[in-house]
């Protein structure tokens, strides 16, 4: 079955930070910007008049669960966010001992209530949270991780459990917080990185269990918002299906379309919500259903 996933062609860069023309005038300080609530809801509101989106994004980086967890990040500048600067663990089983995530102090909270701070204003602010393998990538090597794969699934079986357990409190924080437009992405799992064998079974023993036990978590006015990627990993491995849905309009972006089916859609995923260029012009939202 694993030949039947698609690997989703990715049309939005996964660089890190805010780009150059964007940071231009706002009288920023890097890396410190990425560091404040005010600083970042600053950022997420000329991000999104830039980009001419319907919804604010938030953060600008895939580091902030692995800096909780206890990663070295380098916090980058104006031109480049925050990413990686050295592995903490040089062994699978160093994972399993990182602490779980303190969601009342640091970058990630910053990052809460930055999220909170747009809503409060008016927007629809989406949180983007990623998945164990995305995570893992800036804590060790994930040569490491490849061949614990191989050579001990039982242990990889106890990183995904650790892992999606703080991916599912940052998903409830994200809600105690106001934020109704969850981004679930693990770019680091795609299928040119992790290959087709073990995309899936990383697909079946641990993203399918995971999404349903967040979605059955979440309250009904929420919505996950999968990566493309991930949408197709699961339709692929035959653990869900699309669901059409109507739409109140023909043309829609795909954060307006997202907004307009909150309280009757929980899991979706059929496009990039970062691609703002991308319009569903057929009236026809497609809800991610979980077998």
């Amino acid at each position: 079955m694993c030949n039947k996933i698609i690997d989703f062609p990715c049309s939005y860069t996964n660089s890190s930070g805010v780009r150059a023309e964007v940071t231009e005038g706002l009288d920023l300080k890097f890396p410190d910007a990425y560091l404040h609530r005010e600083t970042m809801f600053k950022l997420a509101k000329a991000v999104k008049l830039s980009d001419g989106a319907f919804h604010v994004d938030l953060s600008f980086c895939h580091t902030l669960e692995a800096e909780a967890m206890g990663a070295d990040i380098n916090l980058g500048d104006d031109k480049q966010g925050p990413r990686c600067r050295d592995y903490v663990c040089d062994a699978v089983d160093q994972l399993l001992e990182l602490p779980d995530i303190d969601f009342s102090k640091g970058r990630i909270y910053e990052t809460l209530m930055a999220a909170q701070m747009l809503a409060d204003n008016g927007e629809f602010p989406n949180i983007e949270i990623c998945g164990p393998f995305t995570i893992m990538a800036n804590l060790i090597d994930l040569k490491h991780v490849f061949k614990a794969c191989r050579k001990r699934p039982e242990i990889m079986h106890e990183v995904y459990s650790k892992f999606g357990k703080q991916v599912k409190q940052f998903i409830l924080e994200a809600e105690a917080h106001g934020i109704k437009l969850i981004s679930y992405s693990d770019p680091t799992s795609a299928l040119n990185i992790l290959g087709p064998r073990l995309l899936d079974s990383y697909t079946r023993e641990f993203t399918a269990w995971f999404l349903k036990e967040c979605i059955d978590s979440i309250k009904d006015d929420s919505m996950l918002l999968l990566c493309p990627k991930t949408t197709y990993a699961l339709i692929g491995t035959d653990c869900a299906e699309f669901v059409e849905h109507e739409l109140p309009h023909n043309d829609m972006q795909y954060a307006e379309a997202c907004v307009s089916m909150l309280g009757e859609v929980k899991l979706s995923g059929q496009n990039c919500i970062k691609n703002n260029r991308l319009h569903i012009t057929n009236g026809i939202f497609k809800e991610v259903r979980l077998k």
